[in-house]
């Protein structure tokens, strides 16, 4: 049953952005409203917890499931700008089905993405790199993975907001500290083993990310282009938004050696809000993840002593787009868990 869910809520809307962007109309609504107004309503007049999978839970529908997500990825990313490039359907139509992929993008692909790169299998962990590269985003994959998980919750993490400081003022901060720190990481490593410059990741992160550019320009259009910009920027900006929001004022402590304390629940915020997670494939129990990052997201672990946000994910994000909404959200939120906002 589960798996059912899982696969309804991040699947129907792939199939209703290909509706939209080969039929227009309706459509592009339709997909809007599930991604922003359906899934808040049935959050929060649907109540469920999903049930926990035994630790370590694995089985091919959830891999499959990530695959396909992965593959259904690069289907949207064609459609739509070839929808606004070719298509006859009026800018309106146009407009609401790109908002609309580009919500699906950053709150679907990218947790199934950041699932994917994390894989121990060498294909699933490329198709998820790809995913980011295509979104002018594939540093994300080695700093995610070599200094998120690392450094998470210290000045060392781009990723990982201070208390008092704003979405807008962390945004370029952490888009410029990962894409260094992670490049710093990935360089370090390979030196370690003696590889060779010339298969560099970020070679291929920004080689691609420049293919992806061209390919879009010399197919599409210029109108294509455009699409294909806002959908990357877009996804962008929801990525930023989940780091910010789900790691905001959690500070790990440093001991009398000056090393920080272990990762633990206390470092990341979650929510146990049923259908979000289901669509963000279980990204909202950001605590366990941090604790096992190559637990498959069906077996994620959500616990009472979690730090827990006030809203669901995807509106938290929302309000993270007005520091001072989301300044006198947050202080009481970190005055339930005993620290000062």
């Amino acid at each position: 049953m589960q798996m059912s869910l899982f696969a309804l809520a991040t699947l129907l809307p792939v199939g209703l952005i290909l509706l939209a962007a080969g039929l227009g109309g309706v459509w592009g609504w339709v997909t809007l409203v599930y991604m922003t107004g359906l899934t808040a309503a049935l959050d929060r007049y649907v109540p469920r917890l999903l049930p926990e999978r035994a630790e370590g839970a694995e089985f091919p529908a959830g891999k499959g499931l990530s695959v396909g997500l992965g593959l259904a990825h690069f289907a949207v990313l064609g459609a739509v700008p070839a929808a606004v490039a070719w298509g006859n359907h009026g800018w309106a139509s146009a407009v609401v089905t790109v908002i609309a992929a580009a919500l699906w993008l950053g709150q679907v692909s990218h947790p199934n993405a950041h699932e994917l790169i994390h894989r121990a299998a060498r294909m699933p962990r490329l198709l998820g790199r790809w995913v980011y590269v295509s979104m002018l985003f594939g540093h994300h994959a080695s700093a995610h993975v070599l200094v998120h998980h690392a450094h998470v919750g210290t000045e060392a993490d781009p990723n990982s907001a201070r208390r008092g400081q704003g979405f807008w003022r962390f945004a370029p901060r952490a888009w410029a500290g990962s894409f260094m720190a992670g490049l710093r990481a990935e360089s370090t490593r390979r030196r370690r083993v003696g590889k060779p410059w010339i298969g560099h990741p970020y070679v291929q992160y920004v080689g691609g990310a420049a293919g992806f550019v061209l390919a879009s320009a010399l197919i599409f259009g210029a109108r294509g282009l455009a699409a294909f910009l806002i959908l990357a920027l877009y996804a962008q900006l929801q990525i930023l938004l989940a780091d910010y929001v789900q790691h905001y004022g959690l500070r790990r402590r440093h001991g009398a050696d000056g090393r920080p304390e272990p990762v633990s629940d206390a470092h990341s915020w979650n929510t146990p809000h049923w259908f979000s997670s289901a669509l963000m494939v279980n990204a909202p129990r950001h605590s366990d993840h941090h604790l096992h990052p190559s637990r498959p997201y069906p077996g994620l672990r959500l616990r009472e002593t979690m730090p827990m946000l006030p809203h669901a994910l995807p509106v938290m994000a929302v309000i993270a787009l007005v520091p001072p909404l989301w300044h006198r959200v947050m202080r009481r939120a970190l005055s339930r868990i005993g620290q000062s906002g």
